[in-house]
């Protein structure tokens, strides 16, 4: 199976890539800095990113990244910023893994 999996660099996605390599599946690490672990794609921002290229041929999508833990954040919007990241870069990862025909999201 071919995996994309956002938030690759994060606790969590660490873990679950070093699970679905061990498991013999196909995954597209996504981070938002390169982080030199999994030959990972960087993703700038998950808000405007294309994703179209990285989702062909996958079967699943594992979306994990997300704004979360910033103690001293400098948007000047913290609530819009939330918003555009983790409601609408999802939405838009959503739709583009449909329209790619991502069968799990």
């Amino acid at each position: 199976m071919r995996v994309v999996v956002t938030g690759a660099g994060g606790f969590v996605g660490r873990h679950l890539i070093r699970h679905l390599l061990a498991d013999r599946h196909e995954v597209i690490p996504i981070v938002r800095t390169e982080l030199g672990l999994f030959n990972e794609r960087v993703i700038a921002d998950i808000g405007s990113a294309d994703w179209q290229p990285l989702l062909v041929g996958a079967d699943a999508v594992v979306h994990l990244a997300a704004r979360v833990h910033i103690m001293h954040d400098g948007a000047n919007d913290p609530l819009a910023e939330f918003r555009r990241v983790n409601v609408y870069g999802t939405r838009i990862l959503a739709e583009a893994a449909s329209r790619s025909g991502v069968r799990r999201f």
